[in-house]
């Protein structure tokens, strides 16, 4: 019976986890999008030239640092990154599920699936 509970139990701090980080990016992506359209609200786009992503907003580092210095795209893009990230912490989490029901099997697989994550959003 004990062991029902826990597994309720992880059940509910995972579905908090999801919810949490969905609810946080779109908080921060609705700030982003509020001091960008402040600043840049009556510009009038340029549909005849092709301008690509500048780096800066393509690098993690260049993101939060811009974020935190109040620009309002690297806000938007902290936001993307932190709705990217939370299904990654469900895995993570997942694992301490499954170290706490000590089920090696489950423990092996989802270590595999969080590297293949991180592999293909890191490298």
């Amino acid at each position: 019976m004990k062991q029902r509970i826990s597994d309720e139990r992880i059940e509910i701090i995972m579905g908090n986890l999801l919810r949490l980080g969905v609810l946080l990016s779109s908080v921060v992506i609705l700030t982003g999008s509020v001091i960008y359209l402040l600043h840049h609200g009556n510009e009038h786009p340029h549909y005849h030239t092709f301008s690509s992503e500048p780096k800066k907003y393509t690098h993690i580092g260049s993101i939060v640092r811009d974020a935190f210095a109040g620009t309002g795209r690297s806000i938007i893009q902290l936001g993307v990154l932190l709705l990217i990230a939370t299904p990654i912490a469900r895995v993570a989490f997942s694992i301490v599920g499954f170290l706490m029901e000590k089920d090696l099997l489950y423990i092996v697989v989802t270590l595999v699936v969080l590297g293949v994550l991180l592999f293909s959003i890191l490298g």
